[in-house]
C-alpha cells in the first residue's frame, strides 16, 4: 500500500504548475519588453529624423538668407538706397527670391522678423505679416546670435485611429539673418532672424506607423507563442490528470487485489480447516440415516436434514475455495454452443421446477475455440442459477450466440431474463466478491464467473433496470 503522504506527493502538479508559472511570466516578460523596446526604437527613430530634419532646415536656412541678401538686400540698397518691405514692388522681389531658393524644398513656410523689434517683416503666409511678438524665445536667442528650433507636434498612436485628428508635426528654426561683406563672408551684424517651418507630419507619421507596427506584430507573435503555449499546456495538464487518474485506479486495483489476496488466504485457510470436519459430519449423518430408517423412521428426517445442510455448506465451502484459490485454466478445443447446450440440459430440471421457458439462437457458424470447459461450464451455470433466483414466479430465459458486429474476429454471448432486475444503485455491485442481496449465497457467483471470463480474454457486462429483466452480455475472442 502506498501511504497517503507519498500520494499525494505523486499526485501533486506542483511541479508542473511552476512549470506553467515561468513560462507564462516569461511569455509576458518578453510581450512587456518587446513593448518597451518598440518604445524605445521609435523614440530613437524619432530624434534621428529631429537631429537630421534641424540639419537640414539650419543649412536652408543659411541658404535662404544668403540667396535675399545676394538676390535682394544688395540689388534693393544699390536701386532704391534703403529696404522698406512696405513698397509692394520689394515685397515682391523678396517674396520672388524666397519662393525660387524653396520651391521643391519641405518647406511649410520662410518668415523674416525685424531687428530692431519683435514684428514679422516678411512672411510666405501673408496674413502673418505685420505681427507683433510672435518670435518668443527663439527669436531672442536668434537676436543675440544663437541658432534654435522648437518642435510642435500633436503626434501619438491615438491619430493613427479612424475619423481622429490628423498628425501635425512641425519643425520650427530660428537663425540670424547676418549682414555680409563684400567677400561674402558674414559679419556679427545681424539684419534681423529668419524663421523656416519645416513640416514633419508625414515622417512623424511613419515613426508612428513603425511604432504601431511593431507592437502589432509583437502582440501577434506573442498572442500565436501564448496560443500555442497554452495548447500545450492544456494537453500537458490533460495527460497528467490522465496519468493521474491512471495512477489511482491502479492504486485503488492494487489495494483492491491486496485486500482479495488477504482475504483469499483466510478464506483459503478457514475453508480448508472446515472442510474435513464437515465431511465427517456428513459421512456420520448417512450412517446415522440407515439406522433410523429401520430403528426410528419417525426421526429420520432429521438425519436428512444434516446431511442436507452439509451438503449446502460443502457447496458454500467449494465457492469460497474456488475464489480464494482460482485454477488455472487447460485450454482445449471446444463448442462454446455444446457447452451451453450442456450447462441448458442440466439445469432443465430446475427451470422446470421454477416456470421457466428457455429460448435458444445459438448461432451455427461459430466455430470450436480454445477454452477451458470445466471453467466456463462453471461460469455459465453461475449465470444461469442468478437468472433462476432473479425468477422466482417463473419467466422467460433467452440465451443466444452471435458475432459481433465490429468484427468476425469476436462474438457475443448474450443471457437474458425477464426477473425483478437490478437497480442502477446495486448495477456496478453484483460482480464484487461477497456482495448478495439474497436472504442465502456467498455472492461469488457473479465474482467467480467474472474471473472465469477475464482469464479467458474476454469481458462480461450487465444491462438492467428495476422490473424490466437483466441481460448478462459476454465476448470472446476466436
Amino acid at each position: 500500500m502506498i501511504p497517503r503522504s507519498q500520494k499525494s506527493e505523486l499526485d501533486s502538479p506542483r511541479p508542473f504548475r511552476l512549470v506553467k508559472f515561468f513560462s507564462f511570466s516569461g511569455l509576458g516578460l518578453v510581450l512587456v519588453t518587446t513593448m518597451v523596446l518598440s518604445w524605445v526604437i521609435s523614440n530613437y527613430a524619432k530624434k534621428v529624423m529631429l537631429e537630421r530634419s534641424e540639419s537640414y532646415s539650419l543649412l536652408l536656412a543659411e541658404h535662404v538668407n544668403r540667396q535675399v541678401f545676394l538676390q535682394f538686400v544688395l540689388p534693393t540698397a544699390l536701386r532704391y538706397g534703403e529696404i522698406a518691405l512696405r513698397n509692394p514692388t520689394q515685397f515682391k522681389r523678396l517674396d520672388t527670391v524666397v519662393r525660387n531658393n524653396t520651391s521643391g524644398l519641405k518647406v511649410d513656410s520662410v518668415t523674416i522678423f525685424d531687428s530692431e523689434e519683435n514684428i514679422i517683416s516678411y512672411s510666405t503666409i501673408a496674413e502673418e505679416v505685420g505681427v507683433r511678438n510672435a518670435g518668443g524665445k527663439e527669436y531672442a536667442r536668434a537676436i543675440n546670435g544663437i541658432n534654435s528650433s522648437r518642435l510642435m507636434s500633436t503626434a501619438s498612436l491615438l491619430n493613427l485611429l479612424p475619423g481622429s485628428e490628423p498628425i501635425s508635426s512641425k519643425l520650427m528654426t530660428y537663425i540670424p539673418f547676418r549682414r555680409e561683406n563684400p567677400l561674402s563672408e558674414r559679419t556679427d551684424d545681424i539684419m534681423g532672424v529668419t524663421k523656416v517651418v519645416q513640416d514633419l507630419s508625414d515622417d512623424m507619421e511613419a515613426i508612428l506607423r513603425l511604432q504601431l507596427t511593431i507592437i502589432v506584430v509583437s502582440i501577434l507573435i506573442m498572442g500565436t507563442l501564448f496560443f500555442i503555449l497554452t495548447q500545450i499546456v492544456t494537453k500537458a495538464d490533460q495527460i497528467n490528470e490522465a496519468r493521474a487518474q491512471e495512477r489511482r485506479r491502479l492504486e485503488a486495483k492494487l489495494n483492491h487485489a491486496e485486500r482479495l489476496a488477504s482475504l483469499g488466504e483466510m478464506v483459503a485457510s478457514v475453508s480448508h480447516e472446515i472442510k474435513n470436519p464437515l465431511g465427517i459430519v456428513r459421512s456420520t449423518a448417512e450412517i446415522l440415516n440407515k439406522r433410523l430408517r429401520d430403528q426410528a423412521p419417525s426421526s429420520k428426517h432429521l438425519a436428512e436434514i444434516i446431511i442436507t445442510e452439509t451438503s449446502r455448506l460443502d457447496t458454500i465451502v467449494r465457492e469460497f475455495l474456488d475464489f480464494a484459490r482460482p485454477q488455472v485454466p487447460h485450454f482445449t478445443k471446444g463448442s462454446i454452443n455444446e457447452l451451453l447446450s450442456t450447462v441448458i440440459e442440466f439445469m432443465q430440471p430446475e427451470f422446470s421446477k421454477n416456470r421457466i421457458t428457455v429460448e435458444t439462437d445459438l448461432n451455427p457458424a461459430i466455430k470450436p475455440m480454445s477454452i477451458d470447459q470445466n471453467l466456463l461450464y462453471r461460469a455459465f451455470l453461475n449465470l444461469f442459477i442468478n437468472a433462476v433466483q432473479a425468477m422466482p414466479d417463473g419467466g422467460k430465459l433467452s440465451v443466444s450466440s452471435s458475432f459481433a458486429p465490429d468484427e468476425r474476429k469476436n462474438f457475443l454471448i448474450i443471457i437474458k431474463d425477464t426477473g425483478v432486475g437490478i437497480s442502477k444503485e446495486k448495477l456496478a455491485l453484483i460482480f464484487t466478491p461477497f456482495y448478495t442481496d439474497k436472504n442465502r449465497g456467498t455472492g461469488l457467483g457473479l465474482a467467480i464467473a467474472k474471473n472465469i471470463i477475464e482469464e479467458h480474454n474476454g469481458t462480461i457486462a450487465v444491462e438492467s433496470e428495476r422490473g424490466e429483466g437483466a441481460t448478462f452480455i459476454i465476448t470472446l475472442s476466436q
